[in-house]
């Protein structure tokens, strides 16, 4: 059967038809780092050249430069006749917040932002940025945009860079999650494992950016000394030169290439194409996007290679053997934005991690200067005295913590593993309003109303102690209060 001349589609959702390469605009804000902005005009030209070859899916975010107004450039001068596409172009934008209360208003205020900017009535696609678990209004945003998705105004909701333990949490309060972008490369392989798992068993899908590393996978960097630090200018390589190293270092990144052209020798094709074959053919894997810095590079022609050829089991084994020198990351998909190693374009996140707003407000017992308390605002504090957590000196304790959203719902009721998930971040968040961490915590306390969710709840446990082990006792308590199915206390001592 002859291979399609564009590019391979797919249904991403119900009624929303794609290319199996997205054309990703992120690349729009180094572009304007110097203080310029791009001109829309010539801009949307290249974006009507990319639609008119069949690439008519478009990624972009709120704060991506300009990309959302050029990209309503292009949706105007394509509704006018300027150029023929097979098929409506898809638009993906990203709403990514800063970490505070999300009430309907601030989640309509963001989403109207990119509708006017984009110059539509609908949003095909509005993908979801959080930085910090510990604050959960992310819930709130969430749900917000399931209204805005009933009252039309958004295709359909996807997020972005979250791990598999907070994507569960999303499907098991009911929010209608249809994709997660996240990295996906030959040198990043986390999203291979248990997020495309759960994603496989939950019809998402997953749309796979960094690729190509920033434009490393490819002969330019074949058989190339590593460059020094200065040598790398552009925000993308930055990003990526950092996975390189915390995969094992350029050696083994070289070996990878030269299998990798092999391979594409072989059948003829890029380096680049090898790799993004790869990715594509992951199961759960809906597209890969691919960046274009508009008015600079354009890599059409070689990306419609791609769809030219299948890697054979020979191919694959030759994969293989070259990724036994490079090691898997740690971790689940997006920590490299929220805990150390940090594998961004900026390094060390930590300051403006810290930087971020408080769950709760730290208050000074009157007469004793070395005690401090904070208070969820739950009624029951006040009626039955206590606090949320309370610090003694160096030592902090955290009360009995259940999964009980600030507005008195109980977050993935029936589902333990969910619960215990948005516990432990409810407590990381008591931790860090009085100035400790998990990594200070010593002790936890887990109390099940059922001793057969020891090991999902165990196992969500180690995914926050995995490396700390703190001393821990885990109990069934069958007449807990309330419909929850887990509560958890911890301590900690700051040093």
């Amino acid at each position: 059967m002859p291979k399609p001349t564009g590019p391979e589609r797919t249904e991403l959702a119900p009624g929303l038809d794609i290319s199996r390469i997205v054309t990703g605009l992120w690349q729009v804000a180094d572009l304007e780092r110097d203080g310029r902005t791009l001109d829309p005009e010539k801009a949307s030209s290249i974006m009507l050249d990319y639609a008119r070859a069949g690439f008519d899916s478009f990624d972009m975010a709120d704060h991506y430069g300009s990309a959302e107004v050029i990209s309503g450039r292009f949706l105007r001068r394509l509704s006018a006749g300027e150029a023929a596409a097979a098929t409506r172009p898809a638009i993906f934008t990203k709403w990514c917040p800063k970490p505070g209360p999300m009430p309907l208003e601030a989640v309509r205020d963001g989403v109207q932002r990119s509708l006017d900017r984009l110059g539509v009535k609908k949003i095909d696609l509005m993908q979801f940025h959080w930085w910090t678990f510990e604050h959960p209004a992310y819930l709130d945003a969430m749900l917000g945009l399931a209204r805005l998705q009933s009252e039309g105004t958004i295709g359909h909701i996807g997020v972005t860079n979250f791990d598999t333990a907070h994507l569960h949490v999303l499907v098991r309060h009911g929010i209608p999650v249809v994709a997660n972008q996240v990295n996906f490369s030959l040198l990043d392989r986390r999203a291979g494992q248990e997020m495309s798992a759960f994603c496989l068993a939950n019809g998402i899908r997953l749309l796979a950016y960094g690729t190509l590393a920033g434009g490393l996978i490819s002969e330019r960097w074949l058989n190339q000394p590593e460059p020094r630090e200065a040598a790398i200018t552009d925000w993308s390589k930055m990003k990526y030169k950092r996975f390189i190293d915390a995969a094992g270092g350029w050696a083994g990144f070289q070996r990878l290439l030269s299998s990798l052209d092999a391979i594409a020798r072989k059948h003829a094709v890029s380096l680049s194409n090898v790799a993004s074959r790869w990715v594509l053919d992951q199961k759960a894997v809906a597209a890969i996007i691919i960046g274009a810095r508009l008015g600079e590079n354009e890599h059409r022609g070689d990306n419609l290679k791609l769809f030219a050829f299948d890697l054979d089991a020979e191919d694959r084994a030759r994969i293989d053997e070259a990724l036994g020198g490079l090691a898997l990351l740690k971790g689940d998909c997006g920590d490299e934005y929220r805990r150390p190693p940090f594998l961004t374009a900026s390094g060390d996140l930590s300051h403006h991690l810290d930087a971020l707003p408080k769950l709760y407000q730290a208050e000074s017992l009157p007469g004793r200067p070395d005690r401090q308390r904070i208070s969820s605002g739950s009624i029951w504090e006040g009626i039955c005295g206590y606090s949320r957590a309370v610090r003694i000196k160096d030592r902090v304790l955290v009360s009995g913590t259940t999964a009980t959203h600030q507005s008195g719902e109980i977050v993935c009721p029936g589902d333990p593993g969910g619960q215990a998930v948005y516990i432990l971040d409810k407590i990381a968040a008591s931790l860090a309003s009085l100035g400790a961490s998990l990594e200070d915590v010593v002790r936890t306390r887990i109390y099940l109303r059922n001793v057969n969710h020891w090991e999902v709840v165990s196992r969500i446990h180690g995914r926050y102690f995995g490396e700390i082990r703190p001393a821990n006792t885990l109990i069934e308590a069958a007449r807990l209060v309330g419909d929850y199915l887990v509560e958890i206390e911890a301590e900690a001592i700051v040093g």
